[in-house]
């Protein structure tokens, strides 16, 4: 059974993952963790096989919200106080009123989670945290198979992309690619690599060369760039996403749920 620890000393050395919340620090745990936010995230987490090693909780949360999570956690310390005890230790307002401290995943190499992959998101170079978590949750919502990130991407166990990807960071496969000609790396696994990008020489994104591949990898650009023009010339294809009453783009978690439905599974 879970120990209730009712906080009364912020220096509790227990308390670390949440006081230090940088998420370098968190790195430097022995073993490294990862921190998620609310109660349906934490859950997600554990149906997923995710290690907790401790809750922090508001106290109307403990018999409230989060007590279905309370009786599966074992006796890991759960650590309780009010709002603005929260507040006060981590430095921001916890809008959903828990924290789960977890052991962070090893991250597999990316031939384990491509052998049976047909349909796989590419990101490359993407560093605002919302957007990578928001194409997670695009992903795995529209039946994607994996997610791989070039090195510069944002890293995906980071607490607001977890946050945004409403914790399918731990179900969707997910993995780093090759440091180098990672587009070459996909067609030799018999990917075709199709670039969103905006170019005139474009296919349309139900082009029936696009549905029919049998595999088949989206690959997505940075926010402000867009992809580099190597990646481009690489890749097999390039699709644009038409566009009305003169928008040139969609912000790239918009285009990705976009691609991901037109160019998913069927």
């Amino acid at each position: 059974m879970a120990d209730i620890v009712k906080i009364t000393d912020l220096s509790l050395p227990g308390l670390d993952p949440y006081r230090n919340t940088s998420e370098l620090e968190l790195l430097k745990n022995d073993p490294p963790l990862l921190v998620a936010e609310s109660p349906k995230v934490v859950r997600t987490a554990l149906d997923a096989g995710q290690q907790p090693v401790s809750l922090l909780a508001e106290n109307k949360y403990i018999t409230g919200q989060a007590q279905d999570i309370i009786q599966r956690v074992g006796d890991i310390p759960v650590y309780a106080g009010d709002s603005a005890v929260l507040t006060e230790l981590t430095g921001f307002k916890l809008t959903q009123g828990l924290l789960c401290a977890f052991c962070r995943p090893e991250i597999p190499e990316p031939e384990k989670i491509l052998h049976n992959a047909s349909r796989i998101a590419v990101l490359e170079d993407i560093m605002n945290q919302t957007n990578v978590g928001a194409i997670f949750r695009s992903a795995a919502a529209l039946s994607f198979d994996a997610v791989l990130l070039t090195r510069k991407c944002s890293d995906p166990y980071f607490r607001r992309t977890i946050r945004v990807s409403m914790g399918t960071v731990f179900q969707i496969p997910w993995a780093y690619l090759p440091a180098e000609d990672y587009i070459s790396y996909l067609q030799d696994l018999g990917f075709v690599c199709t670039a969103m990008a905006l170019r005139h020489d474009t296919l349309c994104i139900d082009d029936k060369r696009l549905c029919d591949a049998e595999r088949l990898a989206v690959v997505l650009g940075t926010e402000g760039t867009g992809l580099k023009e190597e990646t481009i010339s690489q890749c097999d294809y390039t699709v644009k996403i038409p566009m009305g009453h003169g928008v040139d783009s969609l912000n790239v978690a918009a285009a990705s749920a976009v691609a991901f439905w037109a160019l998913g599974k069927r």
